[in-house]
């Protein structure tokens, strides 16, 4: 039995999905209007569900509004990609995408696919049937639905990697909307009949948020697991996957200044078969598109609905709708929630190189060429390309005969295998922020480079510069690039101010602590030359930075 709201205390957004007959709007008629770069808000909200957000470029709006000209109008669009996996061929298709509409760059995204930015509304459809071309999707990529499926990038244990990269499909696959809308607006389909668009698991206003699901394979965590609405453990015993632990609840987003929102860990309720797995997924998805709280968006998410009403009541009414229960969950370790950069090789003999990324974004800037040195890679390379959770690219499956060659590609255009890099350079990220992202407080992207070469000197001045350590940084308290678990993050308050969030660590199960509030670069840089310094004098054995901060600056505020 599912909890009711009121039609007067819908949500503004609820109402916009409920008046849109599946997904639809207006959507199809605001892109012909010629009399503007932008569409209407209400469509704004629907096209997320299809994949792509209206933004505009903050770096121009003060000079455009003295003008008196409209924002600098664009779109980014965003694939669903289950695990993230592309042929050459799909590679080669991206990246002419990208140079036709995309401002020459393609962006590696923390949910392992791919976004361009940039795309002006007379490109939007033509770009959305490229990507179709491809045998592709956008559909649900945003939106309150099911996002894209992460799928821990394994090379060690092929194995189990192809049976957690299936059971990662076959839950994207599942919880794909049926609403015929996309084909009609994007792809010129026709409307059949009224029951084509019948959604057997959303029903006809979908979720009252987003949800997130991701696959991890111990002991690398590298899809952060517990920071999803729903986490699948693999467990493997001697090389096969039995089966996962389900963790559920887990969240990243919160307000500046509203205790109410906060980060969340995913909650382990169980364990249950690798056949299971994906109608405990929908199950879960279900009971939270039932009880979500459709009145207050920030209050909105999984986590919530868990919190409200106890983790007992959740998995009972969980347990009730699959007609099982789960069972206990399996011992699990994990390692570190990174990237292992270079080679590494599987039981079949075959190699996978993965590629430092900066920042995320496929570009060609200076000696280093990204963009054209993918581009001539896919030429040659008869494997998979595999997009990481951290915003890195693996060439994946390449034969011995063609590793030489390969690898001397990615040197020719200054493309990086980790190998130039210290390691918390290596495994620093950031979401996007300024200048696209409406939500942007702060820079992060951007803010990056700098950020790590002062941190640098820091560490070299303490005898840390090869010292493991988790940074991040976001432009806003949403969490896009998982700051929240990091050992190190910035979360953006003001242009040139961030919350200091301190005490996560290298595996991605606990959460950080605000250590400060709205500090300068220049406070953030002094703080952390200071803590830095006493880790390095203070430290026990191999102690990470995270664990130290716990044992000593955080022990009182940490639960």
């Amino acid at each position: 039995m599912s909890s009711k709201v009121d039609a007067a205390q819908l949500s503004a957004v609820e109402v916009v999905k409920q008046n849109s007959d599946y997904l639809r709007g207006t959507i199809a008629e605001s892109l012909l209007d010629p009399l503007t770069g932008s569409i209407p808000e209400s469509d704004g909200v629907l096209t997320k569900f299809h994949g792509t957000y209206q933004q505009d470029d903050r770096d121009l709006r003060a000079e455009r509004t003295r003008q008196k000209l409209e924002p600098a109008y664009s779109f980014m669009i965003r694939a669903r990609i289950s695990g993230g996996v592309l042929s050459p061929q799909q590679w080669l298709q991206l990246d002419q995408l990208a140079r036709d509409h995309a401002n020459d760059a393609i962006r590696v995204t923390t949910r392992q696919t791919f976004q361009f930015h940039g795309v002006v509304k007379r490109d939007l459809k033509k770009t959305m049937q490229r990507i179709n071309e491809m045998m592709l999707t956008t559909l649900a990529a945003c939106g309150d639905v099911n996002r894209n499926v992460m799928c821990t990038p394994l090379a060690e244990v092929s194995d189990v990697h192809a049976q957690a990269l299936e059971t990662s499909e076959a839950l994207s696959d599942r919880l794909l909307p049926h609403t015929g809308a996309y084909h009609e607006i994007w792809l010129d389909g026709k409307r059949v009949t009224p029951a084509d668009d019948e959604e057997p698991v959303y029903g006809p206003t979908y979720l009252p948020r987003k949800f997130k699901i991701a696959v991890a394979i111990p002991p690398w965590n590298d899809v952060d697991v517990f920071a999803h609405d729903v986490g699948f453990i693999a467990i493997e015993r001697n090389g096969k996957l039995t089966g996962y632990n389900v963790t559920a609840g887990g969240g990243m987003g919160a307000t500046h200044g509203d205790p109410a929102t906060y980060p969340r860990l995913g909650t382990v309720l169980g364990f249950c078969g690798v056949d299971q797995a994906v109608a405990v997924a929908e199950q879960i998805m279900c009971v939270q598109r039932d009880y979500g709280d459709r009145s207050e968006r920030k209050h909105a998410r999984l986590k919530y609905t868990i919190d409200d009403r106890g983790v007992d009541w959740f998995k009972g009414e969980v347990e009730a709708r699959l007609g099982f229960t789960l069972g206990a969950a399996e011992p699990f370790q994990f390692r570190h929630n990174g990237d292992r950069f270079g080679w590494q090789q599987d039981p079949e003999g075959l190699w996978h190189l993965t590629l430092f990324i900066p920042g995320g974004r496929i570009i060609d800037r200076g000696e280093t060429r990204l963009l054209t040195g993918l581009r001539e890679l896919a030429r040659v390379h008869s494997g998979e390309f595999r997009f990481t959770p951290n915003q890195n690219l693996i060439v994946a499956r390449v034969a011995e005969a063609d590793k030489a060659a390969i690898e001397a590609l990615a040197e020719r255009h200054g493309i990086d295998a980790g190998g130039r890099l210290k390691p918390f350079q290596r495994d620093a990220m950031a979401c996007v922020a300024l200048p696209t992202c409406g939500l942007a407080m702060a820079e992060a992207e951007r803010y990056l480079p700098d950020f790590l070469t002062a941190l640098g000197e820091r560490l070299e001045r303490h005898g840390l510069a090869d010292e493991p350590l988790n940074v991040r940084i976001t432009g806003c308290p949403n969490g896009c690039a998982r700051p929240y678990v990091a050992e190190i993050a910035l979360v953006g308050k003001a242009p040139g101010r961030y919350n200091l969030m301190l005490g996560g660590n290298r595996v991605g199960d606990r959460l950080t602590t605000l250590y400060r509030e709205n500090l300068s670069e220049s406070q953030i840089l002094d703080t952390l030359d200071e803590l830095l310094g006493r880790y390095a004098e203070h430290r026990q054995g191999t102690e990470g930075f995270g664990d130290y901060l716990v044992r000593t600056e955080l022990r009182d505020s940490t639960p």
